[in-house]
């Protein structure tokens, strides 16, 4: 029988309820238990209800669920809140003396959290770890996991501060093993996982890029993307990559773009806002034919929106972006897995065809924390396409942007051919000079969108698809809903699913060939127009039967996906 349980942790910003979450994330994986951990957390410092959750399961688990089986209020307004999305037999555990609740119900576990922090470390600032020793002992963990797991998440603390956050915790743990109220469930430890990483969507992609050779990286901090910048700064020293926060995002871009022009490898991320100022700098790559990687972090528009939660809202928007026809590559990654490997594609397939690529993700996936294996390296091939430093002393004549039968020219670093280089945001000639001639502009045309298409075609990442040909009804998705599309297949039979983590150049013969027989088609997505449906729709003439759309600024889970399924049907 599956083990499997999920814990919420809630409270106000800036209680600590990530801390927790990344204890117990390293504790249950210990244990050799799988997760998936997410947060939902609103656009302030202080106040407010913002949440942990963590999934924890003895199988690969791959979403969120509904309700959790465990509640930790670390404030009143926390068990108003959430108390309706607990399990049967589920428990809330509250500071009944701290919250001035008098009642009693039987969901409640009361454990005075506060009293135990002031005690044992004189601060109320302790008790995310009091509950994280709480939780520990109900769900039956070995308290050295704990201990281990507070020296590794405060290892940058004081040896006073770790002493003081184990102790707190040891106490929150006793609490539990002697209460008479509450028996402690017992976890079934399975043997330590083999090596092993925990990552979300953002610390993924900046890893790939790390791996793809990426040694320039400028941005304006923009909410769900801010991460990639922070891991990337974090290992910059090593790996000597510049890392720039820009004054804003028109900044950003040029300097990717200048960067990149000047021979290394470049990025930059931010989320849709920010992405509106880069149109411009997006077209200025095109027609100078400068590869460049751009992260669309999404989250709810127009406008500011909302600037904390997730949304897939820009698909239409990143397929189209920017001033007249070039050719792009829009990659939509839907695993952690994913993140890496299609960052690492996207610098390659960059620099081979001299494009922007841009990578779509959103505040779901980049902020959900899951157990995977170590990256393979080899699958993650880095390919440079520039002609060699040895080789480019011995270049004449050089063109830019001569016309090749493929659409890219040969590309010469500059410094490393003895000859001037010209670019230019003008149409130009083969030489880079600016030129107005009616037929040059044709086959510059051609050569940027049609020719540079037409090879793209031919390196297409290809859908992902489960019980293609045998499911009456298939789901489709793209980006973060491909582990919800995963495990709710699994659940309703005769059902299938299609997950595209590429959408522009859309891959429609795959996508066809892979609908064609079934009886029923729905998109599953986080946007309120239904952007898949229409793409499918204009590219492969099939039209979906329905659209499951979710615009909230949640994402969806499981156990409500699984429900509104059914209701379709």
């Amino acid at each position: 029988m599956q083990q499997e349980f999920t814990i919420k942790i809630s409270g106000e910003a800036g209680q600590g309820m990530q801390t927790i979450g990344q204890a117990l994330c390293a504790i249950y994986r210990a244990c050799g238990l799988n997760i998936f951990a997410n947060q939902d957390y609103m656009s302030r410092i202080r106040g407010g209800n913002n949440f942990f959750q963590l999934r924890v399961a003895d199988t690969p688990v791959y979403a969120s669920r509904h309700n959790a089986d465990i509640l930790v209020a670390l404030d009143k307004a926390s068990v108003d809140i959430h108390k309706a999305y607990l399990n049967t037999n589920g428990r809330i555990v509250l500071d009944k003396k701290k919250f001035g609740i008098t009642g009693e119900q039987k969901v409640f576990f009361d454990v005075p959290m506060y009293a135990i922090a002031m005690e044992k470390a004189a601060s109320e600032i302790f008790v995310n770890s009091v509950a994280c020793g709480v939780l520990a002992a109900m769900t039956g963990v070995e308290f050295v996991l704990v201990a281990e797991a507070i020296k590794a998440i405060f290892r940058d603390k004081s040896e006073e501060i770790i002493k003081k956050n184990i102790e707190v915790a040891q106490a929150g743990y006793d609490f539990v093993a002697k209460s008479p109220r509450f028996e402690p469930s017992a976890i079934k430890k399975k043997d330590k996982p083999a090596a092993e990483l925990l990552l979300n969507g953002n610390e993924a992609i900046a890893l790939g890029a790390i791996r793809a050779g990426c040694k320039f990286y400028s941005a304006y901090p923009m909410t769900p993307s801010t991460s990639i910048m922070d891991t990337l700064a974090h290992y910059a020293r090593g790996f000597n990559i510049i890392v720039e926060q820009a004054e804003d995002e028109i900044a950003a871009i040029n300097m990717v773009i200048g960067a990149s022009f000047a021979g290394v490898r470049a990025m930059t991320a931010t989320s849709g806002g920010g992405f509106s100022l880069m149109v411009e700098g997006l077209s200025l790559a095109a027609m100078t034919e400068t590869p460049v990687v751009i992260v669309d972090a999404q989250r709810p528009a127009p406008a500011t929106g909302f600037p904390t939660r997730t949304e897939q809202g820009d698909l239409g928007f990143l397929i189209h972006a920017g001033h007249g026809e070039f050719a792009r590559l829009v990659y939509a990654p839907g695993t952690i897995e994913e993140a890496f490997y299609l960052t690492v594609k996207a610098f390659n397939m960059a620099e081979k065809y001299q494009i922007p690529v841009l990578i779509m993700t959103d505040q779901y996936l980049a902020d959900s924390y899951r157990n995977i294996g170590v990256f393979d390296t080899g699958k993650a091939r880095v390919i440079r396409y520039i002609i060699p430093k040895q080789d480019s002393g011995k270049i004449q004549n050089y063109k830019r942007y001569a016309f090749t039968e493929s659409g890219v020219s040969p590309r010469a670093i500059p410094s490393w051919i003895n000859e001037p280089i010209y670019a230019d945001s003008d149409e130009h000639t083969e030489e880079g000079h600016i030129t107005e001639d009616a037929a040059v502009r044709i086959e510059m045309v051609k050569k940027r969108l049609h020719r540079k298409l037409s090879g793209l075609g031919k390196e297409t990442e290809k859908p992902t698809a489960f019980n293609a040909g045998k499911a009456d009804v298939m789901l489709v998705g793209f980006g973060s809903t491909f582990g919800l599309l995963r495990e709710v297949t699994a659940m309703i039979k005769k059902t299938g699913f299609l997950h595209l983590s590429q959408l522009w150049p859309f891959p429609e013969k795959e996508t066809l060939r892979l609908l064609k027989t079934a009886k029923r088609i729905i998109t599953v997505e986080n946007n309120a127009s239904g952007q898949l449906a229409g793409l499918i729709r204009r590219q492969t003439g099939i039209k979906p039967d329905a659209s499951i759309l979710k615009f909230d600024g949640r994402p969806f889970d499981i156990d409500t996906l699984r429900e509104e399924i059914k209701e379709e049907l």
